[in-house]
């Protein structure tokens, strides 16, 4: 199998962001400007001129949900950056930089601060065992970097499963949990918002097939997911929405492994098992393209014009602290 997929995952970071005082502002504002991306309708049907672009027909770019499934050529930049910087979100970034792993933060960040919602205040909440590795990092107006000093563990499933154990209380409007071991390329901007994105692995973004995905097909799990149902297949590694609704997932991928674990059973891809099937049942209202997440092992294929951030080549048994994939 592919690699990174074990070790995906941002969500298993363990927090509760306190309930956020302008939760009612936002959802007026996503209501009132809710939309197809580059479809040009809002939830009126009335069509919005400023979304006016060209539709790519190489790839689908909508759900059988109707969601947006979102890639470049899809939207129009300046458009939804402006639409979005009127009420000035407050978004909140959660990495686990544990262990070897803190080796990876300073190029995220540096990286971070040129591509991802550049112009938007974004607070990087750092998970880690090595507060005094922590990089200093130049960063942009209303951007902050807090840290969170978290024990070691001896295995790295217990890095991603221990760090949903831990708080964050704080105010955010968004929340992104994105691993650590990644590098941004490009701009990755306000069209990734929505009260619950997922992204697409880069593995299975061209199948709709539910026979090729690896998702948990032994009934004894509480990810289980019997093979004639699935939409598709989605990274651990990168995944975004408001405060309440990533909270709520991260709970629910959090029990069910707890669960899994008194049945002395884990899940075939961990975290990523679990988080699938969350959004089988909970369907994420944007879903993002692998542009979103790429990775260096791969080529890049045909349909991806351009990769936003990607997973970083690295040595397993030298990062993780019983190695493995």
């Amino acid at each position: 199998m592919p690699e990174g997929w074990r070790s995906s995952f941002f969500f298993a970071t363990c927090l509760l962001l306190m309930p956020i005082s302008s939760s009612t502002k936002m959802a007026a504002f996503v209501s009132s400007h809710s939309f197809f991306l580059c479809y040009g309708w809002n939830v009126s049907r009335k069509p919005l001129q400023a979304f006016a672009c060209a539709v790519r027909t190489d790839v689908n770019s909508v759900t059988n949900w109707n969601a947006p499934l979102v890639w470049e050529g899809t939207f129009d930049p300046v458009v939804i950056d402006n639409i979005y910087r009127k009420i000035n979100p407050r978004i909140a970034v959660v990495v686990s930089a544990v262990g070897k792993y803190i080796s990876f933060l300073k190029d995220f960040l540096e990286s971070s601060e040129k591509y991802f919602l550049v112009g938007f205040r974004v607070t990087y909440h750092v998970f880690t065992d090595n507060e005094q590795e922590v990089p200093k990092i130049a960063l942009g107006e209303g951007r902050k970097i807090s840290v969170v000093t978290v024990p070691s563990a001896k295995r790295w499933q217990d890095v991603v499963f221990g760090r949903m154990k831990w708080i964050i209380r704080g105010e955010a409007d968004y929340l992104f949990m994105i691993d650590v071991d990644s590098v941004f390329h490009n701009r990755f901007g306000a069209e990734s918002l929505s009260q619950l994105s997922a992204v697409l692995h880069r593995g299975y973004y061209q199948s709709t097939r539910r026979e090729d995905f690896p998702y948990e097909r032994r009934p004894k799990s509480k990810a289980y997911i019997p093979s004639h149902e699935g939409d598709y297949y989605y990274t651990a590694a990168m995944a975004g929405g408001y405060l309440e609704d990533m909270y709520k997932l991260v709970k629910y991928c959090y029990e069910q492994s707890e669960e899994d674990a008194k049945n002395n059973i884990e899940a075939v891809w961990q975290d990523e098992s679990h988080l699938n099937k969350y959004f089988l049942y909970n369907k994420p209202t944007k879903v993002l393209s692998s542009e979103y997440l790429w990775s260096d092992y791969d080529a890049i294929k045909p349909e991806i014009k351009v990769v936003r951030i990607s997973h970083v080549v690295k040595d397993y048994a030298k990062v993780r602290p019983n190695g493995g994939m």
